[in-house]
């Protein structure tokens, strides 16, 4: 029986092949979409998921005000106090870890190599994570300064097929040894946590800061002992704190953050960027979208067809054929069609997962698509698709009267027609959502990109500096200067791009225990010229100004401050009143004000602008080359060869401002391209099926064309008539997904502090786009079928 379902639901395929080959193109590129976005999905979900304790890890969030302040700040740092007081104060913490990212140079055989993925951490870091250890003894690992754990493949780069354990490699400006005692399997693609090496923390010489809460720059996590104690521990921590602060001039708290919800849920990044879940919740629906999409252009053409198909069914019920065998005949066509569909989409998603990478910025491996799980949900979604898009079908045909379908008195039923529009209007509202949303948000991202930030980011190298490269910056500054292009060399600690360095501040007329939070970052006097940062008032630092603060007795240093016009007026200052005033950074650092100014965004649009004070400092961790925009592949050249001569020691390698200013919108870059790719893919998917629905409707109307060009009517008279349905059924389909796609833009903006206003023309424009796709779709069969000679037409009725 099955056999004979199959093979006659095969030759109908074959038969109505322009039918069948729009159905298997739409079920394809709706079933690819599928698969492509579930493996990213499924990718992301499973973030961290092989960490055995992963439920009981919480990573420690710092949040700190200073009396008189009113507003808390927060971040995803702490001291390098808190693991060991932590673990010894509460009992329900089983152990700690901290851990920090950097950047390091490795000497080996005369090579030198600028590694990123650098990483350091305490011993306890393998009885809190789960990462297969290749070689080495475990417990002797990361115990005392200077070792090392390398990755597999770090090890196949430096040391071939030999035994890495035992031997050394240089490391930083000036060529510390550093011991290899364990090789580590690479860092899984679904990790928060990757590294090429793991140093031990005591490396880094830091036991002198484990006497205070402050200088928070490491990260640190716990494991507890029972996975439901975090709730009762963090109300523990509270109190604890606030004894621990008292007396101190400011309120330092510690926050837990479940580890597993670090990479989607958390505001802070973890060791990689973050994704969000409603992102994940968005790529979602889109596919969801899609597929509906093509299951409704299924429905749409089968259901259209059933005038042609009621002849065969009459005459199979006359010679005995039930209900019941007539559904599954119908349901076999359908589960066919899904499995060819399935078959053709794996190899598409297969051939696709390279693009989809580059656009997603994953390492997808094919070997996904072959787990069983994957081919599980494959066969449920064959199952799902076939019953979801082929039951209406089955049942209308399969319930055909016999008597009137021989008799030639059957037509399509009103309800069948209504079910058809329904169907046209929700695919286009889908279409037009999808069109809306993807105009607001490249209109965002290009405001984003294009407002005037208080900065110039364009033609600026950011290249790293470390302690020795720091004691030759004054020749490689001037070195670099010799070229007519470079405009400015400047040190700094961070780029105007993203300044993250916590402080606090207070004006000479208040109180000592009152101090506010502010941003800062230290820089050098070419900073401002460097960057573009526009004074409002005052001037910028001096050499001079550099020298003041270059004294190794710190009672005797002077400082000179720059503020923004923010942080002027959090101390009760207008621009001109604030320059000259003394004021304090920290207790550390006395000083006057240099200058102010103007407000820039040294953070993502996503939150305001805040105070901040941009101060000197002999320690600086990058160099920033203001280059001007003629010949700069020649003035990088003349860059890379004067550093090659002044810092043999260190690689040249830099990126662009601009690349850093672009991370920070990594997440909705990525939103923004996949739905400029899957709006395509909606649209084209609507009108393949409104394509085919409007061929058989014009087959339909074949007798009424025929006599009406008789009459006179010409050629735009009988496209506008078969195409003015259609274009009422889109423009209802406006109006039911603009209110839908308002809402949700709107939710979405709401994430960025700074943010587009959503204009009335952006649902007209998305309205006429609509309109002129689906004219242009049924103008093609409109215009053919008044071409037709109505004789012929006629003759044939």
């Amino acid at each position: 029986m099955l056999k004979n379902y199959f093979k006659t639901a095969f030759r109908n395929l074959w038969k109505n092949k322009a039918s069948s080959l729009i159905n298997i193109l739409g079920l394809t590129i709706g079933l690819t979409c599928c698969l492509l976005i579930g493996i990213y999905i499924q990718h992301e979900l499973s973030y961290d998921n092989f960490q055995l304790n992963g439920n009981r890890v919480a990573r420690v969030i710092m949040e700190y005000k200073f009396d008189g302040g009113s507003e808390f700040k927060k971040g995803n740092y702490t001291s390098v106090r808190v693991a060991p007081v932590f673990k010894k104060t509460f009992p329900e913490i089983s152990d700690a870890v901290r851990m920090t990212n950097s950047r390091q140079v490795i000497s080996y055989n005369d090579k030198l190599i600028n590694e990123k993925a650098f990483m350091y951490a305490d011993p306890s870091f393998f009885k809190i994570f789960s990462f297969k250890l290749l070689s080495g003894e475990k417990d002797k690992m990361l115990t005392a300064p200077n070792q090392l754990i390398v990755t597999e493949s770090t090890a196949k780069r430096y040391f071939a097929n030999e035994n890495p354990v035992g031997k050394t490699l240089k490391v930083g400006g000036d060529g510390t040894l550093y011991q290899v005692t364990g090789v580590i399997q690479d860092c899984p693609s679904n990790s928060q946590i990757k590294f090429d090496f793991l140093a031990s923390f005591s490396s880094l010489g830091l036991a002198e800061y484990e006497k205070t809460y402050w200088d928070a720059n490491y990260t640190t996590y716990v494991l507890l002992k029972d996975k439901n104690s975090i709730t009762s521990l963090q109300s523990k921590i509270t109190p604890f704190m606030q004894k621990e602060m008292q007396g101190q001039g400011a309120t330092v708290d510690f926050l837990l953050e479940p580890f597993t919800r670090v990479h989607l849920y958390s505001e802070y990044d973890g060791f990689e960027p973050n994704n969000s879940i409603t992102y994940i919740y968005i790529l979602e629906a889109v596919a969801l979208m899609i597929l509906v999409i093509a299951c409704f252009t299924y429905v749409n053409l089968n259901t259209a067809r059933s005038i042609e198909r009621a002849k065969e069914v009459g005459v199979r019920k006359v010679i005995g054929a039930g209900s019941k065998q007539l559904f599954w005949q119908f349901i076999g066509e359908s589960a066919l069609l899904c499995t060819i569909a399935t078959l053709l989409s794996s190899v598409a998603a297969t051939l696709s997962l390279p693009y989809f990478n580059q656009l997603s910025e994953k390492q997808l491996q094919v070997s996904a698509f072959f787990s069983w799980q994957f081919a599980a949900a494959a066969g449920l979604l064959i199952l799902t698709v076939s019953l979801a898009a082929g039951s209406y079908p089955a049942l209308v045909l399969s319930n055909f009267q016999p008597v009137k379908v021989l008799k030639g008195s059957f037509k399509n039923t009103g309800s069948g027609q209504w079910l058809r529009k329904s169907l046209i209007v929700f695919q286009f509202s889908i279409s037009v959502v999808l069109i809306i949303s993807t105009f607001i948000i490249q209109k965002q991202l290009s405001y984003v990109q294009n407002k005037k930030l208080g900065y110039n980011r364009e033609h600026v190298l950011v290249l790293q500096l470390d302690s020795r490269t720091l004691k030759d910056l004054p020749v490689i500054k001037q070195q670099f200067k010799l070229n007519s292009n470079v405009l400015d060399v400047s040190k700094c600690s961070s780029p105007p791009v993203s300044i993250v360095g916590g402080f606090n501040m207070r004006s000479a007329a208040m109180p000592e225990n009152q101090q506010i939070a502010v941003a800062g970052n230290q820089i050098d006097e070419d900073y401002i010229a460097a960057t573009g940062l526009q004074i409002v008032a005052g001037s910028g630092l001096t050499q001079q100004d550099m020298l003041d603060i270059s004294n190794d007795d710190q009672s005797k240093k002077s400082y000179h401050f720059i503020l923004n016009e923010s942080a002027a007026k959090q101390l009760g200052w207008k621009p001109e009143e604030a320059v000259g005033k003394r004021m304090f950074l920290d207790a550390s650092r006395p000083g006057y004000v240099r200058g102010v100014v103007k407000d820039f965004n040294f953070e993502s649009m996503h939150v305001a602008i805040k105070p901040l004070v941009l101060f000197p400092e002999v320690w600086g961790r990058t160099m920033l080359v203001k280059i001007s925009g003629t010949n700069i592949t020649q003035t990088i050249g003349f860059l890379e060869s004067k550093w090659k001569q002044l810092v043999p020691y260190k690689p040249f390698e830099f990126h662009f401002m601009d690349d850093d200013f672009n991370r920070l919108y990594s997440s909705e870059l990525r939103l923004g391209k996949v739905l400029n790719i899957f709006a395509g893919i909606a649209i084209a998917l609507a009108c393949l099926g409104l394509l085919g629905l409007s061929s058989y409707s014009a087959k339909q109307r074949i007798k009424e064309i025929g006599i009406r060009k008789v009459l006179g009517a010409g050629i735009a008279n009988i496209a506008a008539m078969l195409s003015v349905d259609f274009v009422k059924l889109v423009i209802v389909s406006i109006f039911i997904s603009s209110p839908i796609a308002w809402w949700a833009m709107s939710k979405w903006l709401q994430g960025f502090a700074y943010r587009i206003d959503i204009s009335l023309m952006t649902f007209v424009f998305a309205g006429f786009a609509a309109i002129a796709i689906a004219v242009i779709t049924v103008s093609y069969q409109a215009i053919k079928a008044a071409l037709m000679n109505p004789v012929k037409s006629l003759r044939s009725e």
